[in-house]
Protein backbone atom coordinates (compact mmCIF):
# COMPACT_ATOMS: atom_id res chain seq x y z
CA UNK A 1 0.00 0.00 0.00
CA UNK A 2 0.89 3.46 -0.81
CA UNK A 3 3.51 5.47 1.79
CA UNK A 4 4.53 8.72 0.67
CA UNK A 5 2.08 11.60 0.63
CA UNK A 6 3.07 12.75 -2.67
CA UNK A 7 2.05 10.41 -5.64
CA UNK A 8 5.27 8.46 -7.71
CA UNK A 9 3.50 9.44 -10.43
CA UNK A 10 0.93 11.64 -11.78
CA UNK A 11 -0.81 11.24 -15.40
CA UNK A 12 -3.16 14.47 -16.31
CA UNK A 13 -5.61 14.84 -18.99
CA UNK A 14 -3.11 13.16 -21.15
CA UNK A 15 -3.82 13.00 -25.10
CA UNK A 16 -2.47 11.23 -27.72
CA UNK A 17 -3.12 10.90 -31.30
CA UNK A 18 -1.69 9.00 -34.30
CA UNK A 19 -1.50 10.65 -37.52
CA UNK A 20 -1.80 8.54 -40.58
CA UNK A 21 -3.29 9.18 -44.50
CA UNK A 22 -6.65 7.77 -43.19
CA UNK A 23 -6.94 10.72 -40.25
CA UNK A 24 -6.42 10.89 -36.80
CA UNK A 25 -6.79 8.50 -34.56
CA UNK A 26 -7.13 10.14 -30.88
CA UNK A 27 -6.32 6.80 -29.13
CA UNK A 28 -5.90 8.62 -25.50
CA UNK A 29 -8.33 11.36 -25.06
CA UNK A 30 -7.60 12.85 -21.33
CA UNK A 31 -6.55 10.10 -19.35
CA UNK A 32 -6.10 10.93 -15.71
CA UNK A 33 -4.51 8.25 -12.78
CA UNK A 34 -1.48 8.17 -10.24
CA UNK A 35 0.27 5.67 -8.36
CA UNK A 36 1.78 6.15 -5.24
CA UNK A 37 5.36 3.95 -3.65
CA UNK A 38 4.13 0.90 -2.90
CA UNK A 39 0.85 0.78 -4.55
CA UNK A 40 -0.32 -1.31 -7.86
CA UNK A 41 -2.93 0.38 -10.20
CA UNK A 42 -4.86 -2.08 -12.34
CA UNK A 43 -5.80 -0.95 -16.03
CA UNK A 44 -8.08 -2.57 -18.00
CA UNK A 45 -9.71 -2.37 -20.78
CA UNK A 46 -10.80 -3.92 -24.41
CA UNK A 47 -7.68 -4.69 -26.84
CA UNK A 48 -7.25 -0.97 -28.65
CA UNK A 49 -8.76 1.37 -25.89
CA UNK A 50 -5.29 3.55 -24.99
CA UNK A 51 -3.76 1.16 -22.16
CA UNK A 52 -0.66 -0.24 -23.69
CA UNK A 53 -0.19 3.89 -25.84
CA UNK A 54 -0.69 5.44 -22.70
CA UNK A 55 2.37 3.41 -20.96
CA UNK A 56 4.05 4.13 -23.96
CA UNK A 57 3.45 7.69 -23.18
CA UNK A 58 4.95 7.28 -19.92
CA UNK A 59 8.15 5.84 -20.77
CA UNK A 60 9.02 8.25 -23.83
CA UNK A 61 9.17 4.94 -26.02
CA UNK A 62 5.97 6.25 -28.64
CA UNK A 63 6.93 5.79 -32.49
CA UNK A 64 6.74 9.66 -33.51
CA UNK A 65 5.54 9.80 -35.86
CA UNK A 66 2.92 8.92 -36.31
CA UNK A 67 2.08 9.33 -32.66
CA UNK A 68 1.90 12.34 -30.81
CA UNK A 69 1.52 13.71 -27.19
CA UNK A 70 -0.56 16.56 -27.83
CA UNK A 71 -1.56 17.53 -24.24
CA UNK A 72 -1.23 16.56 -20.33
CA UNK A 73 1.38 15.75 -18.25
CA UNK A 74 3.38 12.78 -16.80
CA UNK A 75 4.62 13.39 -13.28
CA UNK A 76 7.20 11.32 -11.91
CA UNK A 77 8.21 12.30 -8.32
CA UNK A 78 6.97 16.05 -9.29
CA UNK A 79 8.83 16.52 -12.59
CA UNK A 80 6.49 16.49 -15.96
CA UNK A 81 8.58 13.86 -17.79
CA UNK A 82 7.02 15.83 -20.96
CA UNK A 83 9.24 18.15 -20.88
CA UNK A 84 12.87 16.55 -20.39
CA UNK A 85 15.09 16.00 -22.88
CA UNK A 86 15.40 12.90 -24.43
CA UNK A 87 19.35 12.24 -22.86
CA UNK A 88 17.67 12.65 -19.39
CA UNK A 89 14.74 10.71 -20.00
CA UNK A 90 17.01 7.86 -20.98
CA UNK A 91 18.63 8.15 -17.46
CA UNK A 92 15.26 7.61 -15.93
CA UNK A 93 13.68 4.88 -17.96
CA UNK A 94 15.66 1.79 -16.68
CA UNK A 95 16.66 3.46 -13.53
CA UNK A 96 13.81 4.69 -12.21
CA UNK A 97 10.91 3.53 -14.29
CA UNK A 98 11.50 0.16 -15.88
CA UNK A 99 8.78 -1.51 -18.33
CA UNK A 100 7.77 -5.19 -18.45
CA UNK A 101 6.64 -6.00 -22.24
CA UNK A 102 3.70 -8.59 -22.91
CA UNK A 103 5.50 -10.43 -25.57
CA UNK A 104 8.94 -11.43 -23.99
CA UNK A 105 10.17 -13.36 -27.17
CA UNK A 106 10.00 -10.14 -28.98
CA UNK A 107 10.88 -7.94 -26.45
CA UNK A 108 14.36 -10.21 -26.28
CA UNK A 109 16.74 -9.91 -28.72
CA UNK A 110 17.23 -13.49 -30.05
CA UNK A 111 20.82 -13.77 -31.05
CA UNK A 112 21.94 -12.13 -27.48
CA UNK A 113 22.43 -14.51 -25.11
CA UNK A 114 19.96 -13.62 -21.80
CA UNK A 115 22.80 -13.04 -19.69
CA UNK A 116 24.45 -10.36 -21.84
CA UNK A 117 20.91 -8.60 -22.27
CA UNK A 118 20.62 -8.79 -18.48
CA UNK A 119 24.17 -7.29 -17.72
CA UNK A 120 23.93 -4.63 -20.53
CA UNK A 121 21.66 -2.30 -17.71
CA UNK A 122 24.77 -2.72 -15.67
CA UNK A 123 27.00 -2.12 -18.14
CA UNK A 124 25.38 1.08 -19.33
CA UNK A 125 24.00 2.34 -16.02
CA UNK A 126 26.51 1.44 -13.45
CA UNK A 127 29.86 0.62 -15.88
CA UNK A 128 30.67 -2.37 -14.34
CA UNK A 129 32.77 -4.85 -16.34
CA UNK A 130 31.44 -7.95 -18.40
CA UNK A 131 32.35 -10.87 -15.78
CA UNK A 132 30.57 -8.39 -12.97
CA UNK A 133 27.81 -7.74 -14.96
CA UNK A 134 27.28 -11.41 -15.83
CA UNK A 135 27.46 -12.19 -12.43
CA UNK A 136 24.65 -10.09 -11.63
CA UNK A 137 22.69 -11.00 -14.29
CA UNK A 138 22.94 -14.98 -12.12
CA UNK A 139 21.95 -12.99 -8.98
CA UNK A 140 18.50 -11.51 -11.23
CA UNK A 141 18.15 -14.83 -12.72
CA UNK A 142 18.43 -17.13 -8.92
CA UNK A 143 16.08 -13.78 -7.28
CA UNK A 144 13.11 -14.35 -9.93
CA UNK A 145 13.69 -18.13 -9.62
CA UNK A 146 14.70 -19.84 -12.68
CA UNK A 147 16.34 -22.89 -12.48
CA UNK A 148 20.46 -23.91 -12.81
CA UNK A 149 20.46 -19.74 -13.31
CA UNK A 150 24.69 -19.89 -13.29
CA UNK A 151 24.42 -22.90 -16.04
CA UNK A 152 21.55 -21.04 -18.13
CA UNK A 153 22.52 -17.33 -17.83
CA UNK A 154 24.42 -18.17 -21.53
CA UNK A 155 21.37 -19.73 -23.23
CA UNK A 156 19.37 -17.53 -25.75
CA UNK A 157 15.76 -16.87 -25.37
CA UNK A 158 14.31 -19.21 -27.37
CA UNK A 159 15.92 -21.90 -25.16
CA UNK A 160 13.41 -20.80 -22.53
CA UNK A 161 9.56 -21.64 -22.11
CA UNK A 162 7.28 -18.95 -22.14
CA UNK A 163 6.90 -18.55 -18.37
CA UNK A 164 10.76 -18.60 -18.22
CA UNK A 165 11.11 -15.70 -20.65
CA UNK A 166 8.40 -13.59 -18.74
CA UNK A 167 10.58 -14.20 -15.62
CA UNK A 168 13.83 -12.98 -17.43
CA UNK A 169 11.98 -9.91 -18.88
CA UNK A 170 10.76 -9.13 -14.61
CA UNK A 171 14.44 -9.41 -13.93
CA UNK A 172 15.63 -7.19 -16.43
CA UNK A 173 13.11 -4.24 -14.91
CA UNK A 174 14.17 -5.11 -11.94
CA UNK A 175 18.02 -4.92 -12.45
CA UNK A 176 18.48 -1.59 -10.99
CA UNK A 177 15.98 -1.38 -8.58
CA UNK A 178 13.30 1.28 -10.14
CA UNK A 179 10.53 2.77 -7.89
CA UNK A 180 7.87 2.26 -10.59
CA UNK A 181 7.42 -0.38 -12.82
CA UNK A 182 5.08 -0.57 -15.98
CA UNK A 183 3.78 -4.60 -16.61
CA UNK A 184 1.60 -4.78 -19.78
CA UNK A 185 -0.20 -7.72 -20.24
CA UNK A 186 2.71 -10.00 -18.31
CA UNK A 187 0.52 -12.72 -18.81
CA UNK A 188 -0.32 -12.69 -22.34
CA UNK A 189 -0.46 -16.66 -23.67
CA UNK A 190 0.47 -18.37 -20.60
CA UNK A 191 -1.40 -21.09 -19.09
CA UNK A 192 -3.51 -20.26 -15.52
CA UNK A 193 -0.72 -21.89 -13.58
CA UNK A 194 1.95 -20.01 -15.21
CA UNK A 195 0.15 -16.73 -14.59
CA UNK A 196 -0.11 -17.12 -11.11
CA UNK A 197 3.42 -18.16 -10.76
CA UNK A 198 4.24 -14.96 -12.18
CA UNK A 199 1.76 -12.68 -10.67
CA UNK A 200 2.68 -13.69 -7.00
CA UNK A 201 6.12 -13.38 -8.46
CA UNK A 202 5.31 -9.87 -8.97
CA UNK A 203 3.40 -9.20 -5.80
CA UNK A 204 6.17 -10.50 -3.41
CA UNK A 205 9.06 -8.24 -5.35
CA UNK A 206 7.11 -5.01 -5.32
CA UNK A 207 6.21 -5.88 -1.66
CA UNK A 208 10.37 -6.59 -0.80
CA UNK A 209 11.18 -3.27 -3.53
CA UNK A 210 8.00 -0.91 -1.83
CA UNK A 211 7.29 -0.08 -5.86
CA UNK A 212 5.08 1.24 -7.30
CA UNK A 213 3.05 -1.02 -10.43
CA UNK A 214 0.72 -0.62 -12.84
CA UNK A 215 -0.11 -3.35 -14.76
CA UNK A 216 -1.92 -3.17 -17.95
CA UNK A 217 -4.29 -6.05 -18.63
CA UNK A 218 -7.80 -7.14 -19.98
CA UNK A 219 -8.18 -9.86 -17.62
CA UNK A 220 -10.10 -9.07 -14.69
CA UNK A 221 -9.38 -12.36 -13.18
CA UNK A 222 -5.57 -11.70 -12.90
CA UNK A 223 -5.78 -8.38 -11.07
CA UNK A 224 -8.51 -9.24 -8.28
CA UNK A 225 -5.58 -10.08 -5.56
CA UNK A 226 -3.16 -8.31 -6.42
CA UNK A 227 -4.20 -4.77 -7.19
CA UNK A 228 -4.76 -1.95 -5.01
CA UNK A 229 -7.63 0.12 -7.32
CA UNK A 230 -8.77 -0.19 -10.33
CA UNK A 231 -8.88 2.18 -13.27
CA UNK A 232 -11.16 0.93 -16.26
CA UNK A 233 -10.28 2.47 -20.45
CA UNK A 234 -12.87 2.65 -23.04
CA UNK A 235 -12.36 3.92 -25.82
CA UNK A 236 -9.05 6.39 -24.92
CA UNK A 237 -10.32 7.85 -21.82
CA UNK A 238 -10.80 6.17 -18.02
CA UNK A 239 -14.54 5.47 -17.27
CA UNK A 240 -14.39 4.65 -14.03
CA UNK A 241 -11.87 4.22 -11.24
CA UNK A 242 -12.35 2.75 -7.66
CA UNK A 243 -10.91 0.28 -4.77
CA UNK A 244 -10.49 -3.14 -6.32
CA UNK A 245 -13.09 -4.47 -3.81
CA UNK A 246 -15.49 -2.16 -4.24
CA UNK A 247 -14.91 -2.26 -8.09
CA UNK A 248 -15.82 -6.31 -7.94
CA UNK A 249 -18.93 -5.48 -5.38
CA UNK A 250 -20.54 -2.51 -7.19
CA UNK A 251 -19.48 -1.34 -10.49
CA UNK A 252 -20.65 2.28 -10.97
CA UNK A 253 -20.23 2.05 -15.02
CA UNK A 254 -22.86 -0.43 -17.30
CA UNK A 255 -19.26 -0.96 -19.46
CA UNK A 256 -17.53 -2.20 -16.15
CA UNK A 257 -20.74 -3.90 -15.09
CA UNK A 258 -20.09 -5.93 -18.92
CA UNK A 259 -16.81 -7.28 -18.50
CA UNK A 260 -17.47 -8.53 -15.17
CA UNK A 261 -20.53 -10.36 -16.74
CA UNK A 262 -18.56 -11.70 -19.19
CA UNK A 263 -16.27 -13.79 -17.20
CA UNK A 264 -17.29 -16.78 -15.00
CA UNK A 265 -17.42 -15.91 -11.13
CA UNK A 266 -17.09 -18.40 -8.38
CA UNK A 267 -19.03 -16.48 -5.97
CA UNK A 268 -22.39 -16.49 -8.29
CA UNK A 269 -24.60 -19.44 -8.93
CA UNK A 270 -23.84 -20.77 -12.26
CA UNK A 271 -25.52 -18.78 -14.84
CA UNK A 272 -24.98 -18.24 -19.00
CA UNK A 273 -21.91 -15.58 -19.62
CA UNK A 274 -22.92 -11.99 -20.88
CA UNK A 275 -20.94 -10.79 -23.77
CA UNK A 276 -20.94 -6.96 -24.27
CA UNK A 277 -22.38 -7.10 -27.69
CA UNK A 278 -21.08 -5.02 -30.91
CA UNK A 279 -17.63 -3.58 -31.64
CA UNK A 280 -14.88 -0.58 -29.46
CA UNK A 281 -15.37 2.90 -31.65
CA UNK A 282 -13.31 3.55 -33.91
CA UNK A 283 -11.31 6.14 -32.93
CA UNK A 284 -11.58 8.21 -35.59
CA UNK A 285 -14.61 9.18 -35.28
CA UNK A 286 -16.21 8.65 -31.90
CA UNK A 287 -20.18 8.27 -31.13
CA UNK A 288 -20.80 11.93 -30.06
CA UNK A 289 -22.29 11.57 -25.86
CA UNK A 290 -21.21 8.73 -23.93
CA UNK A 291 -18.56 6.52 -26.07
CA UNK A 292 -20.04 3.84 -25.09
CA UNK A 293 -23.93 4.65 -25.99
CA UNK A 294 -24.04 2.35 -28.82
CA UNK A 295 -23.08 -0.81 -27.20
CA UNK A 296 -24.86 0.20 -23.52
CA UNK A 297 -27.97 -1.99 -22.83
CA UNK A 298 -28.95 0.64 -20.21
CA UNK A 299 -28.96 3.59 -22.96
CA UNK A 300 -30.53 6.87 -22.36
CA UNK A 301 -31.17 9.63 -25.00
CA UNK A 302 -29.19 12.02 -22.85
CA UNK A 303 -26.49 9.52 -23.56
CA UNK A 304 -26.35 9.96 -27.30
CA UNK A 305 -26.01 13.80 -26.92
CA UNK A 306 -24.02 14.50 -23.36
CA UNK A 307 -20.27 13.27 -23.13
CA UNK A 308 -20.23 12.31 -18.97
CA UNK A 309 -17.64 13.67 -17.49
CA UNK A 310 -15.06 11.52 -14.88
CA UNK A 311 -16.95 12.83 -11.65
CA UNK A 312 -16.27 11.74 -8.32
CA UNK A 313 -19.10 9.72 -6.31
CA UNK A 314 -20.87 11.31 -3.82
CA UNK A 315 -22.33 9.22 -1.26
CA UNK A 316 -25.39 6.72 -1.63
CA UNK A 317 -27.74 6.06 1.30
CA UNK A 318 -25.60 7.72 3.59
CA UNK A 319 -22.60 5.44 2.40
CA UNK A 320 -19.13 7.43 1.56
CA UNK A 321 -17.12 6.34 -1.92
CA UNK A 322 -14.04 7.22 -1.25
CA UNK A 323 -11.72 6.92 -4.42
CA UNK A 324 -14.62 6.15 -6.69
CA UNK A 325 -15.28 7.77 -10.33
CA UNK A 326 -17.77 6.79 -13.16
CA UNK A 327 -17.85 8.63 -16.55
CA UNK A 328 -21.67 7.87 -16.65
CA UNK A 329 -24.60 9.90 -16.18
CA UNK A 330 -26.68 6.93 -13.79
CA UNK A 331 -23.55 6.09 -11.79
CA UNK A 332 -26.12 5.84 -8.89
CA UNK A 333 -28.67 3.55 -10.77
CA UNK A 334 -25.45 1.23 -11.29
CA UNK A 335 -24.75 1.21 -7.79
CA UNK A 336 -28.22 0.38 -6.75
CA UNK A 337 -28.14 -2.26 -9.52
CA UNK A 338 -25.26 -3.89 -8.50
Amino acid sequence: MPTDEQPLLEVRDLHVEFRSRDGVVNAVNGVNYEVAAGETLAVLGESGCGKSVTAQAIMGILDSPPGFVTGGQVLFRGRDMLTLSNEERRRIRGRKIAMIFQDALSALNPVLTVGYQLGEMFRVHQGLSKKAATAKAVELMDRVRIPAARQRVGDYPHQFSGGMRQRIMIAMALALEPDLIIADEPTTALDVTVQAQVMDLLAELQREYNMGLILITHDLGVVADVADKIAVMYAGRIVETAPVGELYRRPAHPYTRGLLDSIPRLDRRLRRLEAIRGLPPDLRAVPLGCEFNPRCPRVRSRCRTDRPPLHQLSAVDGRELPGRASACHYWKAELTDA
